[in-house]
């Protein structure tokens, strides 16, 4: 499945509309979409290896625009369960979640900006806890950018060899992503939140 898909990107890395593909799939991933956009940043950065660096800022720019509505999901989310918090007893566990998330936000964004874990389970999380603005955007500058240029760079380091790999280990790669998402999910939901 996830071969097909990314042969597929890889003809639509070569389309003349190719960077907007690149930016709606970054922006959606981070919010709601499954389909990390490294799928479709490294074939055209091995197309184009010129433009690789362009590649890679549209990437981080998108990812966190739709990290920034991702994170109003999870604010908005919360209207409607924050009474449930109180009723059911939790406030006193929410409110130290949220004061990790003030302390350690940064550092969380950042971090998770690398992880196989889709960037969207951090964002939407970070909304819920009311984690503040401004260093969820610099983490998720940081971080994201951080990756994505990192996959820019090994894609114009490695070239066609690079691409190889990567095809061979797409379905792999794709299914792990999936199941961790899950996971993930699963102990969100058991935990009643992040943190």
């Amino acid at each position: 499945m996830f071969t097909r898909l990314y042969d597929q990107v890889l003809e639509w890395s070569a389309h003349k509309r190719a960077p907007a593909f690149l930016a709606a799939l970054s922006a959606s991933e981070s919010s709601f979409f499954p389909i990390p956009p490294d799928v479709m940043l490294a074939p055209m950065c091995l197309a184009q290896p010129k433009k690789s660096w362009r590649f890679a800022t549209i990437c981080t720019i998108s990812s966190v625009l739709g990290g920034l509505f991702g994170f109003l999901i999870g604010q908005f989310a919360f209207g409607w369960i924050e009474p449930l918090i109180h009723r059911w007893g939790y406030s006193e566990a929410f409110d130290g979640a949220v004061a990790a998330f003030d302390q350690y936000g940064f550092w969380y964004i950042l971090l998770a900006g690398f992880t196989p874990i889709p960037y969207k389970v951090f964002t939407i999380s970070a909304g819920v806890v009311g984690m503040p603005l401004a260093p969820f955007i610099a983490g998720s500058l940081v971080g994201r950018g951080g990756r994505f240029f990192l996959v820019a760079g090994l894609v114009r380091l490695g070239g066609e060899k690079f691409a190889t790999r990567l095809r061979r280990y797409v379905d792999l790669i794709g299914w792990l992503t999936l199941l961790i998402a899950v996971i993930v999910l699963a102990v969100i939901s058991q935990t009643g939140g992040p943190g």
